[in-house]
């Protein structure tokens, strides 16, 4: 129990501002069984915001504080690694150890300004048609199917550092984890419906498919590239839904 305990509270630990004490580096490896049970969660505080403020603000305000709630509750983690992400890809020129220099930077540059800026503007045009619509559920689903999808990229993918935070979820990474993360994942399929399994599978082709140009690039994935993947997996996700 102990072991399960621990691996739960790393996996709210890492992906979000919620802190849960105990926790240790040895509990990310077992973590990513329960990244879809934090999406879940997320999705839940965003859809409970929606209920309460709807017929409150205007769609597009409220598209607005949805977008800015979901970074308030992840710490803007993933939104950095995406800022990082698109500035070594823009930036690198193709050269592995300068992309690695870049996403260790703190700075933010034009490539990673201009896609983050990309990335919320298409968030909150999506949510403004969603909620417009009544269209909720996908409020829930997103979040865990992204996050599904960024444990499903490190099972895939070698870890492109030697060390770091990544590396932890590769000395226990194994395929018994996601299919424990498919399982988790699967009582949304059949409350959501086609929707959510369409919707879904255009998450994760959006995270494969940046996941596997930072493969090439680098030979292998870091944080940073995890975070990226759950942004636009979610944004995928909600685009697909409209």
């Amino acid at each position: 129990m102990r072991r399960w305990a621990g691996s739960i509270g790393a996996a709210f630990g890492f992906l979000t501002r919620f802190r849960v004490a105990g926790t240790g580096a040895d509990d990310l490896g077992a973590s990513l069984l329960w990244f879809p049970l934090v999406g879940t969660v997320l999705g839940g505080l965003l859809y409970g915001a929606a209920v309460t403020l709807t017929g409150h603000l205007a769609p597009g305000v409220l598209a607005v504080a949805l977008v800015a709630l979901h970074a308030l509750f992840t710490g803007g983690l993933h939104l950095d690694g995406l800022a990082d992400t698109f500035d070594a890809l823009g930036g690198g020129r193709g050269d592995r150890e300068r992309m690695l220099e870049i996403m260790r930077d703190s700075r933010i540059g034009a490539h990673g300004a201009a896609a983050l800026a990309l990335l919320l503007i298409g968030k909150v045009l999506v949510l403004a048609q969603l909620t417009a619509q009544g269209t909720l559920w996908p409020l829930v689903a997103a979040p865990a199917f992204a996050r599904w999808a960024a444990a499903a990229l490190v099972v895939l993918f070698p870890y492109a550092r030697p060390n770091g935070l990544g590396s932890a979820f590769h000395q226990e990474r194994h395929g018994l984890r996601v299919a424990g993360a498919t399982l988790l994942l699967a009582p949304l399929l059949f409350a959501f419906g086609v929707g959510a399994l369409h919707a879904g599978g255009m998450a994760l082709l959006a995270a494969f498919f940046l996941a596997n140009a930072m493969n090439q690039q680098l030979g292998g994935l870091t944080g940073d590239v995890y975070g990226a993947a759950i942004e636009v997996a979610e944004l995928a996700f909600w685009a697909t839904v409209t």
